[in-house]
């Protein structure tokens, strides 16, 4: 069975499919709670389960797509890439983020999304999709507000690039991420292993690999934050917040499909 536009899989083992009734996204606490009928109609919605391996690539940029996906597990990356090979990361997809949106409503992708580590996705049809709005108005705003959000994500960026100084810019990025994984559960103790590399945050940032090193070792001698073994800890969040220039807000219990 063949998804998005490169992700082409065999037909898995039911044991494989996580039911939607038992989803471990819906125990997190950032996360809504499903009304009865609401689950009812995901569990028709959801037609498949994608487990793929890093550097899998999930949607092309400049294809069309009639699916759209759920993260259930994992990371991935959104990314516009020029002729020459230079891209530029526009966002990270963590788990209960909706990605192929895009390509299901304008019939083509705008973007590259790839699978960062390996990732687990819930596959919806885009046929299905206005079923969706005409019969659950509260799912239907729940797509509108994900759409919101990326959208919202796209515009902090575009300012953190375009505005911030490269220690600001860096300092953001960071504390968005942290701050976004642990709405998503996935932070311990104010630390959590974050699966990228410098040459993704150089390439989120706009900065070479070298300017990326630097700026982190500047970032890491005002002790707000600590980055050893691939483990990154926010010490001093405020000291982060204030070096960032603005603070990251968690969205209680935010929308899913």
């Amino acid at each position: 069975m063949t998804y998005g536009c490169s992700v082409s899989i065999e037909a898995k083992a039911v044991s494989r499919i996580t039911p939607c009734d038992r989803c471990p996204l819906r125990a997190r606490k950032g996360l809504r709670a499903f009304s009865s009928d609401e689950l009812g109609f995901i569990k028709t919605f959801k037609i498949d389960e994608l487990h793929l391996q890093p550097g899998a690539t999930i949607l092309q940029q400049d294809m069309p797509s009639d699916h759209l996906f759920t993260v259930l597990r994992g990371w991935a990356i959104r990314y516009k890439a020029l002729e020459d090979g230079r891209r530029q990361i526009l966002n990270y997809a963590l788990p209960a983020d909706l990605i192929g949106l895009q390509g299901s409503v304008l019939d083509q992708m705008e973007h590259t999304v790839e699978a960062l580590t390996e990732v687990s996705l819930c596959v919806f049809p885009r046929r299905k999709l206005w079923e969706l709005y005409s019969q659950f108005p509260s799912l239907a705003f729940d797509v509108t507000w994900l759409a919101a959000r990326e959208e919202q994500l796209l515009d902090s960026g575009l300012l953190n690039i375009g505005r911030r100084t490269a220690l600001e810019r860096t300092a953001y990025l960071l504390l968005q991420l942290f701050v976004r994984a642990e709405e998503a559960g996935l932070t311990h103790n104010d630390s959590i292993q974050f699966p990228f590399t410098q040459q993704h945050l150089a390439d989120t940032l706009g900065m070479s690999l070298v300017h990326t090193n630097k700026t982190l070792k500047r970032l890491f001698a005002t002790g707000a934050v600590r980055w050893k073994d691939r483990v990154f800890q926010v010490v001093h969040r405020d000291v982060l917040v204030d070096i960032a220039g603005e603070s990251v807000a968690l969205h209680p219990a935010r929308p899913f499909l």
